[in-house]
């Protein structure tokens, strides 16, 4: 391989059909699991430890001279299992998606695209890295069932709104 052809470029990846956006990269900004109480917690026939899960999304306007309105989603997930008052293990993920949009995408459609079209995308990787991360770490792998980030939208930032709701879907 030339040396060439491991530097990442600058031009933009082609936006797949019918999609508004272009995703640049995905990555692990930052990533943590604590295992406080093993190798007790893992001894045969305990019950089962309950779970606090937490999702937060965020977007940002990333300056960047090449790049017109380049931003950065993150999507993070705490997952803390508890049993008897103590922690099972605590897991984090931090994960980052830049995108840009497509010329034609109308300001008012861009924050809604970012905190759900962006999300909804990137979740399956985000799934994965947290189902192996607890695997990983002795316990099953944690398997995080499907998010509405639409619902999530919703409660966060205002009403239902139909034109919103079509340009997502």
């Amino acid at each position: 391989m030339t040396q060439a052809a491991n530097q990442p470029t600058d031009e933009k990846m082609p936006a797949s059909p019918g999609l508004p956006l272009i995703i640049h990269t995905q990555y692990v900004k930052d990533i943590s699991f604590e295992n406080p109480s093993a190798p007790h917690s893992m001894r045969q026939g305990l019950p089962a430890p309950k779970m606090d899960l937490n999702i937060n999304l965020d977007a940002r306007n990333l300056d960047d001279l090449k790049l017109k309105d380049l931003y950065e989603v993150t999507i993070k997930i705490s997952a803390k299992a508890m049993r008897d008052g103590e922690a099972v293990f605590i897991a984090e993920i931090l994960y980052g998606v830049a995108v840009s949009f497509q010329d034609s995408v109308p300001q008012d459609q861009r924050h809604p695209l970012l905190m759900i079209e962006v999300p909804r995308l990137a979740f399956p990787f985000v799934r994965q890295i947290m189902s192996d991360l607890t695997q990983g770490g002795g316990f099953p792998a944690l398997l995080l069932g499907p998010v509405d980030f639409y619902a999530m939208y919703m409660a966060r930032f205002g009403k239902e709104d139909q034109p919103l709701k079509e340009a997502i879907n």
